[in-house]
């Protein structure tokens, strides 16, 4: 699964780097059993400049896969708290999409008459 990262309003360390890197690797282990082929897009910093209070850290995750488009979005004061409510939210998305496409493979013909 290729990751790519991109950095608003901030500067990208080595730490946020490994962080998301961590976290997009649990959706790597539910998205490569389905479909290896996928992308995911992370985007991660400041809303504002002059906020010094309040929800102003930002993370956005957009996963694309077989024609799917899964996205996330959340602000917080914390980044790395961001980072986890997006990742939780996507892997959610995901599993759910699976579970719906399994239930369509064993959907049932109706009964004859």
């Amino acid at each position: 699964m290729q990751v790519n990262v991109k950095t608003l309003n901030m500067e990208m360390t080595d730490a946020i780097r490994q962080y998301i890197d961590e976290k997009t690797l649990a959706i790597a282990k539910i998205v490569d059993e389905y479909d290896g082929a996928a992308m995911v897009e992370v985007e991660v910093g400041k809303s504002t400049n002059h906020h010094n209070k309040g929800p102003f850290m930002r993370a956005e995750m957009m996963l694309t896969m077989l024609g799917n488009v899964f996205r996330a979005e959340e602000e917080r004061e914390d980044l790395y708290e961001a980072i986890d409510v997006c990742k939780d939210d996507l892997k959610r998305q995901v599993v759910e999409h699976k579970d719906r496409a399994k239930d369509e493979q064993r959907a049932q013909r109706p009964d004859k008459e």
